[in-house]
Order: C-alpha cells, then sequence, then structure tokens
C-alpha cells in the first residue's frame, strides 16, 4: 500500500514541481521585458560661456639704470682747499651743494680789477658823452657850416661805449670763474668716484669725479611681438608698478617716458623706457631702487571687451568642444588672441550662453550624444 501511494504522488509532485517552475520562469521574462532600455550616453560637465570685460595687463623685466651719468670736470684751475663729506665713492650729495672749493685769491682779485675797468670805461665814456653834447651845442651856433661825425665826436663815443661793453663782459667772467672755485652737484646725485684731495692743483677741464643723477633712473624694459598688439594708446604717461622679489621685497610707482622706436634684430622686441623718481628716496622715505637692480615691471595695457576666458586645458589646437540644444557634442574653432597664466582670451568663434564642455568623453566625436552633469549645467564660465 505504501509502494502504491509512493508511486502515485511521485508523478504528481513532478508534474507540480513543474508548473511552478514554468510559472517562475514565465513571470521573469514578464518582467525583463517591462525593463527600460540602459543609457549609454557618456555624462559631460558643462558651464554656459559669457562674454566679458578684459583688462590685459603686461609683466617685463629690466635693469634699473642712471636717467644720465656725468664726468664732472673744473671749470677753473687752482689749488683744492676743502670737499664735501659726503664727496666719497657711494657718497649722495643734493643739487646744489659744493662738492669741493678751490682757492680763490686770484679770482677775487681778477674781480676787483674787473670792477675797476668797469668803473674807467663808463667815466670815459660820460666824458666822451659830454664832448659830444659841447660839439653839438657848437655846430647849432653855426648852422650854415658843415660838420662831419668826427667834429661830432660820435665815432668816440661809440669807442666808449664799446670800451664799456667789454669790461662788463670782463666782469661777467670774473664773477663766473669766482662762482666756479665753489664746485657744486649739478643735481642729486650719487658720487661713482673721486680723483681729487685736498692740495692737489687741478687744471681748468681736468676730469675730477663721476656722479650718477639720482633724481630720476630709467628702466629700459623689453616687449614682446604679442605683447606690443596690446600697449596702451597714448604709451607716455602711463603709470607702472614696479616690484622686487628678493629678500627685502618692495613695491614703488613710475610711469612710461618713451618708446625707444627700434626693434632688436636679434630678439625682435621693441624697447620702452620706465622712469622712477627719487630712487633712493632723498625726498621720500621707502625701499631704495638701486641702480643695477633687476626689477619686475607691470602696467595696464588695452581694455578688451567681449571676450571669453577659458582654461588653456580646454582649448586643443584652437578648438573647443560645445554641446548642442540637442545634447550632441560639436566642435567649435577660435580665435586665440592671447594667452595669459593659465587662461586663453578668445575673440571669434564662440557666442554668449553656449555650453562648453568642461569634461570630454574619452573618445568624444562629432554629433556624438551625451547627457548633462546636473550640478554644472546652467554655471557661466567667466
Amino acid at each position: 500500500m505504501k509502494a502504491l501511494l509512493v508511486k502515485i504522488f511521485i508523478p504528481i509532485g513532478i508534474i507540480i514541481l513543474g508548473i511552478v517552475g514554468f510559472s517562475l520562469i514565465k513571470a521573469s521574462a514578464a518582467d525583463e521585458g517591462d525593463k527600460k532600455p540602459v543609457d549609454t550616453r557618456p555624462t559631460v560637465s558643462v558651464k554656459a560661456l559669457k562674454a566679458v570685460e578684459h583688462q590685459v595687463v603686461i609683466t617685463s623685466f629690466g635693469e634699473v639704470k642712471p636717467l644720465e651719468t656725468t664726468r664732472l670736470a673744473a671749470q677753473v684751475s687752482g689749488e683744492v682747499i676743502s670737499w664735501h663729506k659726503n664727496f666719497v665713492a657711494g657718497g649722495l650729495v643734493k643739487r646744489g651743494e659744493v662738492l669741493f672749493s678751490i682757492e680763490k685769491d686770484n679770482y677775487q682779485a681778477a674781480l676787483l680789477q674787473a670792477e675797476a675797468t668797469l668803473t674807467s670805461a663808463q667815466a670815459a665814456l660820460i666824458e666822451e658823452q659830454a664832448k659830444a653834447q659841447v660839439a653839438e651845442d657848437e655846430a647849432k651856433r653855426f648852422p650854415s657850416k658843415s660838420h662831419t661825425d668826427l667834429f661830432l665826436r660820435k665815432p668816440q663815443v661809440l669807442s666808449a661805449q664799446a670800451q664799456v661793453k667789454s669790461a662788463q663782459a670782463a666782469l661777467l667772467r670774473a664773477q663766473r670763474d669766482l662762482e666756479d672755485c665753489d664746485v657744486k652737484a649739478p643735481y642729486d646725485a650719487l658720487i661713482i668716484s673721486r680723483d681729487i684731495g685736498v692740495g692737489q692743483f687741478v687744471n681748468k677741464g681736468t676730469q675730477v669725479a663721476q656722479l650718477n643723477n639720482i633724481e630720476t633712473a630709467e628702466i629700459i624694459v623689453p616687449i614682446a611681438g604679442f605683447d606690443s598688439l596690446f600697449l596702451p594708446t597714448p604709451l607716455a604717461e602711463t603709470p607702472v608698478s614696479i616690484s622686487y622679489k628678493g629678500i627685502n621685497r618692495f613695491v614703488r610707482q613710475g610711469k612710461i617716458s618713451r618708446d625707444l622706436g627700434v626693434i632688436d634684430s636679434a630678439t625682435r622686441m621693441s624697447h620702452i623706457v620706465v622712469q622712477v623718481n627719487d630712487p633712493y628716496n632723498l625726498k621720500s622715505s621707502g625701499s631704495d631702487l638701486k641702480f643695477g637692480k633687476y626689477v619686475e615691471v607691470s602696467f595696464a595695457g588695452k581694455q578688451l571687451s567681449e571676450v571669453f576666458k577659458l582654461p588653456q586645458e580646454l582649448v586643443n589646437n584652437r578648438t573647443v568642444w560645445v554641446v548642442d540644444n540637442e545634447q550632441k557634442l560639436q566642435a567649435k574653432e577660435v580665435n586665440v588672441l592671447r594667452s595669459e597664466g593659465a587662461y586663453f582670451l578668445i575673440d571669434k568663434g564662440l557666442a554668449n550662453d553656449e555650453q562648453l564642455v568642461l569634461t570630454l568623453p574619452e573618445y568624444p566625436q562629432v554629433g556624438m550624444a551625451v547627457k548633462l552633469a546636473a550640478s554644472n549645467s546652467r554655471d557661466a564660465l567667466k
């Protein structure tokens, strides 16, 4: 009986299991058919483009040099009797200070003699003018007679006047020679060298020292060809910032003086001259801008309108990628106007509100469908 039951229930169980398995397989197949297709489009990050106004800043480097160098010479001969305590190599003197003095006795005597000569000439002129007046009165008494210029003493008066002028000129020379005994600084100066001492006799025209003008310093700055297109107009009087990046950092202000007007044949660069007032701070306070120092010069160039400032890594062979209205990739050829640091300035090839691709798929193709990362799809790139 037990064996009979086993024979009956085993086939029935197998049939039931088969029915249940078939139902499960059918239900699973139905679920597979109901699933949505998988989106295989690559995800990209984008930002909306916005054109900006951009101030070009031009930076270059140059060496600080004096505006002028003077080889000082004595204008009179004589013995040196004293010199200024700062009239030594490295000393600083102000305009008009007496650098050294030459013995004056001979020149004071020459001045007295010139004054006496002038007085004598003036007296002779007065005498001749009086005689001419007498001759003129005499001529009036005899109007019928002819009277020569010699009778009227006109040549004598002219000669006396010439003597006065000659004496005046001699007096001026004597005064100038006496003044030149005190040799003064022609400007605020840095003493480079001095070749005289007390008791030394110097001849007229002898070079005695070398001075550098420190009222104004110059920096000759090279400008590359790609920067020359963006120089401001007019160039002269443009303010500049002068900075030193060494241990004792500082910033000074100056201005552009002029363009040298020549392009270097070796480097193909032009050069501009920057001037700085009072580089050694005789009349102000701050850090000295010493001659020979190598500094950085920066100034504002042209103002650019309607340009796009893009990171350089987004521009490849003057091409950038954007996403169009159908969310497909498009390659745009652009014109790179200028590079500044890690950015390119672009003036052609792009438009406001275009979606610039920030993260490209591995193998981008024109017309490739993409989906946008929701986090930054509406941000504007500036």
